[in-house]
């Protein structure tokens, strides 16, 4: 159903995000519908149920995997003064909506290491939620994914929108005790190389919980010299 979730509008994007099931809170839907994808995806049809390329070799995820991330990091989201971390924040789009879920007095960063699409997103959440940056809830920075960000942790959820070739341990030291992580990692089965979504929960003691969610593709998690080596 997922690849099926294809709108006109955000709202009807939305709607059908819900009715698939891949929507699973309220909370998560209530963010869908105030951030508009379209302010974020510049190409013709941004309610397409796909990844769309935003430039620099990156895409912005398609909305289902988003729908996806946002349901899951809902409890962790919602908890009053939420410090949370959005690593290859790329256009915004998701940042955004995870800003608008930490409500008043919570924060999110977005982390990127491509300086020009830094300055999109803030462009970008500056025309569609300019309140998320006057009330201090969301900020961009440049910098590596894989370092993370310490200075605004530890985090009650993070976010990696790039394929690790291993579970990130600097990301995992950065969460706060209850705090999720979902990050792509790479996995290798005899000839075959793939992608799982994978579930990190640091427990009230600091223990680590891992779940694999699903098979995904997306780009590397790198530096930024090998994601702009091939830019066209």
């Amino acid at each position: 159903m997922a690849w099926h979730c294809n709108g006109v509008t955000n709202q009807e994007m939305v709607a059908k995000l819900k009715s698939a099931g891949i929507i699973g809170s309220d909370k998560a839907e209530d963010a869908m519908l105030a951030i508009d994808r379209g302010k974020y995806c510049h190409e013709s049809d941004p309610y397409l149920d796909k990844p769309r390329k935003i430039g620099y070799n990156v895409t912005i995820s398609a909305p289902h995997m988003h729908a996806y991330a946002l349901t899951m990091m809902t409890e962790q989201l919602s908890r009053k003064g939420a410090h949370a971390l959005d690593v290859g924040s790329g256009s915004g789009y998701l940042t955004a909506c995870m800003a608008h879920m930490v409500g008043s007095g919570g924060l999110v960063v977005g982390l990127e290491h491509i300086p020009e699409l830094v300055e999109d997103s803030r462009k970008n959440v500056e025309l569609d939620r300019p309140d998320l940056v006057q009330d201090g809830r969301i900020k961009f920075v440049v910098g590596d994914g894989r370092l993370g960000h310490e200075a605004d942790g530890p985090y009650d959820a993070i976010h990696v929108g790039a394929a690790a070739d291993s579970l990130p341990e600097t990301l995992v030291s950065q969460l706060a005790p209850g705090g999720r992580l979902l990050c792509p990692v790479v996995a290798i089965q005899g000839f075959q190389r793939y992608q799982d979504f994978v579930q990190v929960d640091k427990n009230p003691n600091g223990s680590i919980t891992t779940k694999k969610l699903m098979q995904v593709m997306y780009v590397p998690l790198t530096d930024a010299k090998a994601q702009l080596a091939n830019l066209n």
